[in-house]
Formats: C-alpha cells, sequence, structure tokens
C-alpha cells in the first residue's frame, strides 16, 4: 500500500473508532499516531511534533484561567442576578440565559459554561415555576454559539489557529470571528425565542423527585414479624442485598426513623423496614424471611429524608471515574455511603439490575445521603450536583485577582494592536496563570487538576496526523477529487461542501477531531482552486462549532438527562437552527473573506 492509501485507511478507522465510542477519543488518538510511526508513514519526531505546539500550552493555560474565574463564584453572581432581571417570564428568561451563556462562552468555553450555569438554570427554572427542559437547551445553544465568538472560545478555534500555520497562514486573531460570531448570536436568540422554544417539551420540574423517577413501584415498607429469622440479626448478616436484591434505605422503629442505617444495626421484631426492591422479590419476603409487606405505604421525598440525610440529583461528568464502572464494582453504596435510588438517562429511568448498569458521561442519578458526603465527589470532578450550590465553598475574597489575571491575559493578546508589540499567546496566558499563582487564586495543588489532559492530547495527535496528511499528499489527493468532481460548480458550492461535511463529522466525532480532519483538505482544494484559503479556515472553523443537531456535543450532553429531553427534541430544533447558521455562514464569510 502506498502511504496515501495507509494514510486514508487510517482516517476511516479512526473516524469509526470516533463514531463508536468504544475506546476514548484521545486513546484513539494516540493509537493513531502510534499506527502512523509503524507503517514508517511518520518518524517518531514528526509524530510527537503536535505536542510541542504553543497551542498546547495556550489551551492549559485556559483550563487554569477559567478554573480561577470558578473558584472565585463569579458565575455563580452572574446567575443569582438572572431571576431579578427577567422575573418568571420564560421569554425573557429564555433570552438572557442565552444572551450570559454566550457572553461566558465567548471567554470560558462552551462546555465550561454549560456545566457551571447548569445549576443556576435549574434553580431559576424552579422559581420561575418552568420546567427545566424550556430553559436547559436554550443554555446549551447559547454557549455553543457564544464559542464561536472569539479565538479562545472554544478549543476548536485554537487547534485551528495552531494548524494553519503550517500552510503559511497566520494565526486566527482574538477577535477576527467576533463579527460574525456576534450575527450568529443574535440569529440563534431570535430562533430560539420565536419559534425553537415553542418546540421545547415540558419535561421535569414540579414534581417530588420520587414522582420525576416513578419509583414508586420499587420502594415498599415492611414490617419485621415475631418469628422472622431476620431478628436479632445485623443487616449484615441479613445479606437481604445478595439473597433478595432488596436495598433498606430506612429502619423505623418506636417512632424513630433511622436513614441509611449501616450493616453493623440489629433487626428487632416490629421494626419496619424501607425498602428498594422488585415486587416479584418482595412477595416473596413474608414465606423466606418473616417480613409482611404494608399494603398502606404511600411513598413521597420526606419518607425517604431526615435530619442530614436528603434526595439529590447528581450528573455524571464526563471524566469521571465512574465512567464505565456499575455501582457493584465501585461498591458505591460502601465505599461512599450513599443510595443510588435511579438513573436517569436520555429520558428513561433506570431502575431494574440497575446495579449491572454501566454508568456514562451524562447520566443523571437520583442520590440518597448526606450533604457532606455528596461534596467531596462534586470537587473532586466526579459529579455535578443539579442544584445552585452554596458560596461557601468559593474564594470570594480571590474574586478580584481571577478578574484581574483573565483581563491581563487579555490585554497582552491584543497588545499587537494597541501598541504594535505582539506577545504569543502561549506567553500571555501563561502571565495570566502566574499571577492566579501568585495570589493564590488557584493553588499549586490543584493546578494540573483543572487539565483537561485529554483534549490535549486529542489536538496535538490530530495536528500530527495533518503532518502525515501533508506529508504523503492525501490532503492533496483528495483535494484533487474535490476540483476535479465539483470545482465547476463555483466556490459557494465548494465552500457549502464543506461546511456541510464538517456539521456531519461533528456528530459522531469530536468538534476538534473533525476540524482538523476537513483542514488539510479544505485548505489545499482552495489553493488549487484558485480561492483564498483562509475563507475556508473560517467555514470550517464556524462548522466545526455549531453542532446542534444531536445530543452528542459535550454542551448538549450535559443538559441531555438534566433536561429529560429525547433524542428526537435536538434533532427537531437543532436542525432548524442548524440550517439558519449555514445561511448566515454561507452569506457572510465571503464577505469578511472573500474568495
Amino acid at each position: 500500500m502506498s502511504p496515501i492509501d495507509i494514510t486514508l485507511l487510517l482516517l476511516v478507522v479512526a473516524i469509526v473508532l470516533f463514531a463508536t465510542e468504544k475506546l476514548p477519543v484521545d486513546v484513539v488518538g494516540l493509537l493513531l499516531v502510534m499506527a502512523l510511526v509503524f507503517t514508517g508513514v511518520l518518524s517518531v519526531g514528526e509524530a510527537v511534533a503536535g505536542f510541542g505546539n504553543d497551542i498546547i500550552i495556550t489551551i492549559a493555560g485556559l483550563f487554569i484561567l477559567v478554573g480561577g474565574l470558578i473558584k472565585t463564584g463569579l458565575v455563580d453572581l452572574i446567575g443569582r442576578r438572572l431571576h431579578k432581571l427577567a422575573g418568571d417570564s420564560e421569554f425573557v428568561l429564555t433570552a438572557l440565559i442565552m444572551a450570559t451563556a454566550a457572553l461566558s462562552a465567548s471567554v470560558l468555553k462552551n462546555t465550561t459554561t454549560t456545566a457551571m450555569f447548569l445549576p443556576v438554570v435549574i434553580g431559576l427554572a424552579a422559581k420561575a415555576k418552568l420546567p427545566p427542559s424550556k430553559l436547559l437547551m436554550p443554555l446549551a445553544f447559547g454557549a455553543i454559539l457564544g464559542g464561536s465568538c472569539t479565538l479562545i472560545g472554544t478549543s476548536t478555534n485554537l487547534a485551528v489557529s495552531g494548524a494553519i500555520q503550517r500552510y503559511g497562514l497566520a494565526p486566527l486573531s482574538m477577535f477576527e470571528l467576533t463579527p460574525v460570531g456576534i450575527v450568529m448570536v443574535l440569529v440563534g436568540i431570535f430562533y430560539m425565542l420565536v419559534l425553537g422554544r415553542r418546540m421545547l417539551p415540558s419535561a421535569g420540574g414540579g414534581e417530588s423527585l420520587t414522582d420525576q423517577y416513578s419509583i414508586r413501584d420499587y420502594i415498599s415498607e415492611l414490617m419485621v414479624l415475631p418469628g422472622s429469622r431476620l431478628i436479632g440479626k445485623t443487616l449484615g448478616e441479613a445479606s437481604l442485598t445478595s439473597e433478595l436484591d432488596l436495598a433498606i434505605l430506612n429502619i423505623i422503629r418506636d417512632d424513630e426513623k433511622r436513614i441509611a442505617p449501616g450493616a453493623n444495626e440489629r433487626i428487632r421484631m416490629g421494626d419496619i423496614l424501607i425498602v428498594e426492591g422488585k415486587i416479584s422479590e418482595l412477595l416473596r419476603v413474608k414465606e423466606e424471611v418473616g417480613l409482611e409487606l404494608r399494603p398502606d405505604f404511600k411513598l413521597n421525598d420526606h419518607v425517604l429524608e431526615y435530619q442530614s440525610v436528603e434526595l439529590f440529583e447528581v450528573l455524571i461528568m464526563r471524566d469521571s471515574a465512574f465512567v464505565g464502572q456499575t455501582m457493584k464494582t465501585l461498591r458505591f453504596r460502601q465505599t461512599y455511603d450513599l443510595t443510588v435510588l435511579a438513573i436517569n438517562r436520555h429520558g428513561e429511568t433506570v431502575i431494574d439490575k440497575m446495579s449491572d448498569t454501566m454508568l456514562k458521561f451524562g447520566d443523571v442519578l437520583l442520590v440518597q445521603g448526606s450533604r457532606d458526603r455528596i461534596e467531596p465527589l462534586v470537587a473532586d470532578g466526579e459529579i455535578l450536583l443539579l442544584e445552585d450550590l452554596s458560596a461557601k465553598s468559593m474564594r470570594l475574597e480571590k474574586r478580584k485577582w481571577a478578574i484581574a489575571a483573565f483581563a491581563l491575559f487579555l490585554a497582552l493578546s491584543v497588545s499587537g494592536i494597541v501598541s504594535g508589540i505582539t506577545i504569543p499567546l502561549a506567553m500571555a496566558v501563561l502571565a495570566g496563570v502566574f499571577l492566579l499563582l501568585a495570589t493564590k487564586t488557584v493553588r499549586y495543588a490543584e493546578m494540573y487538576q483543572l487539565i483537561d489532559f485529554r483534549l490535549l492530547v486529542l489536538i496535538a495527535c490530530m495536528m500530527s496526523f495533518g503532518v502525515a496528511m501533508e506529508k504523503t499528499g492525501a490532503d492533496q489527493y483528495l483535494a484533487g477529487l474535490i476540483e476535479t468532481y465539483f470545482g465547476t460548480l463555483g466556490p459557494a458550492a465548494v465552500l457549502a461542501g464543506f461546511f456541510i461535511l464538517t456539521v456531519a463529522l461533528t456528530q459522531p466525532m469530536s468538534n476538534q477531531a473533525a476540524a482538523l480532519v476537513v483542514l488539510p483538505v479544505a485548505v489545499k482544494t482552495a489553493i488549487a482552486l484558485g480561492y483564498n484559503p483562509r475563507t475556508f479556515v473560517i467555514a470550517v472553523t464556524l462548522a466545526a462549532s455549531f453542532s446542534f443537531i444531536t445530543p452528542l456535543e459535550p454542551a448538549c450532553v450535559l443538559v441531555y438527562g438534566p433536561g429529560r429531553y429525547r433524542f428526537m427534541d435536538f434533532v427537531k430544533v437543532g436542525t432548524i437552527l442548524t440550517i439558519l447558521v449555514f445561511a448566515v455562514s454561507m452569506v457572510l464569510v465571503p464577505v469578511f473573506w472573500p474568495f
């Protein structure tokens, strides 16, 4: 096989692996780079060159700068003022949430913005007595649109900016995308206010958590009868979980309620046990272990909450150690002293065989336990608590330094426009990071925890793959095919084709990978046809950011479960928005970056 054939074959394999999600995206990237070395397409130096690109330092530094803003509660402060401005108006709330998310995402990245505002928006929906589904999709879409406004709005923009320098093109400037990005945001907000919000479902909110998760049929009240073989045994010795697949949530004894009792708690005659399990198992308990099902039991949230024990909704984060694990393999209750009552995945509640269900990014868990057991998992980034967070853990006194560090970064990054002295973006972001560290706004021990190394590895690997495309001539080969079959259609048609191709690839692939796969072909096609390659670079960059059609974009995954959305909700609302931003791009991109 020729080097071109090998490179294109590996590209197809990588796209399939990205789409199936059988392996983490960074692992796929590393395997791709290794395959290029083992097949002789790249040398080792060429294969790892992407890791030495200054964009890697820039993106890592931005993670730390954003972390400083989060830890000082700036976003929490913004969120608390939205309700004062909007009141209970769904129309005004939608507009404010999308505008605020877009503005924040232009400097904080869309996924980060969505994660930070998710609990705040759920709280706003509760105060306004609106279903969360009416506000969460606008939050995600506003953040995605806002990411297109600046160079640092998404990691995709930064990755493209670094990659195009290989073709002799100047990197993207900080606000080069802003004119088109602002129009995109305004179009998106107008669409959601006029049509999109009317297409959103009314799901979640209003009901108690026990009603929302439909767990009434799985939680019952059992009385310990005289003569039961369980009397005198501890809960650990009773083995109700292993023998009958029953989880004991409460013990009511002499009118005293005990929540989530420990394994050493002894069972007494007359105890009332609140248990979770299938009805088929509950019907066996009287005969087998001497427990009687109480038919007059009525479940509500208060039955499962007492003193310091509460019910919480938590969302599994993308890089959580829980992803790919089950409750059984995690020994969740024993390890964390928390009880998972139900799992909501893509609008469907999982209760039966829950202990064997493999957890995924975006799953929402209904958890019973104390707040002091939940908060460490939130602090470690394993889960996101779907309620307004208390400001007590925020470093409010350091907020001015977090803002100053970001302002310093922005000022240095545009210094070339003001003073004529251009400071590399990587140096500008490092200056902001050192200010955070010097003022202890971000502590050294937590600095590396703020960085998404998986994303950095993926971008570095895909940049190295771009080198392989160029070295082997695979990009020129594909560009030649496009020139032969589509070159006569004119520049607008070719540009539209690359935009649509990139949007299609962002559905199964990450935005960064899709952009870096299409980019070399788009640039070489533009050069071959005598067009301005920067026009095509901008179109591919914008297209890679606009992933609205399916809930596979990380920002959409974050709202998928909490909003109780169905897959088709994104298809219906997102497809029209995608068509609108496509039309705007086809009109405006050639205006600002002529062919």
